[in-house]
């Protein structure tokens, strides 16, 4: 499913039933991809980022830990990072997308390798 840049847009876990992130902020343009999360303090738990195409992270110049679900083309959970911390790095090799949210969320929405992720956007006031 493709996903445009600017919207409003959530990544759920369908299969254990739970939204991963109601607000997420997709990087697809290299620039966005480039910079992803650096110069923020920090995301609100219902926040996240979805890098696509990614198969990898660094943590250079970050000011805050993230946790990491890495997806195939099907989005299909095909790896996981908990509390990857500045100037660290995270990597999938069957990974096509990446989604970084805040420390925690892989643990309290029980994700799994296998489980898959879908995104759903709903319409913004105008």
């Amino acid at each position: 499913m493709a996903v445009p840049e600017k919207s409003n847009t959530a990544a759920v876990n369908i299969t254990k039933g739970v939204a991963l992130a109601s607000e997420l902020e997709v990087a697809k343009s290299l620039g966005a991809r480039t910079k992803g999360l650096l110069g923020r303090d920090g995301l609100r738990p219902e926040q996240g980022m979805l890098i696509d195409p990614c198969s990898s992270i660094h943590m250079w110049f970050m000011r805050f830990p993230i946790d990491v679900v890495f997806l195939d083309s099907k989005n299909r959970v095909v790896g996981l990072r908990r509390n990857v911390k500045p100037w660290g790095m995270a990597w999938s090799w069957r990974g096509v997308k990446t989604l970084e949210l805040p420390v925690g969320v892989i643990a309290t929405t029980r994700t799994q390798v296998g489980d898959i992720v879908a995104f759903q956007t709903t319409a913004t006031k105008t």
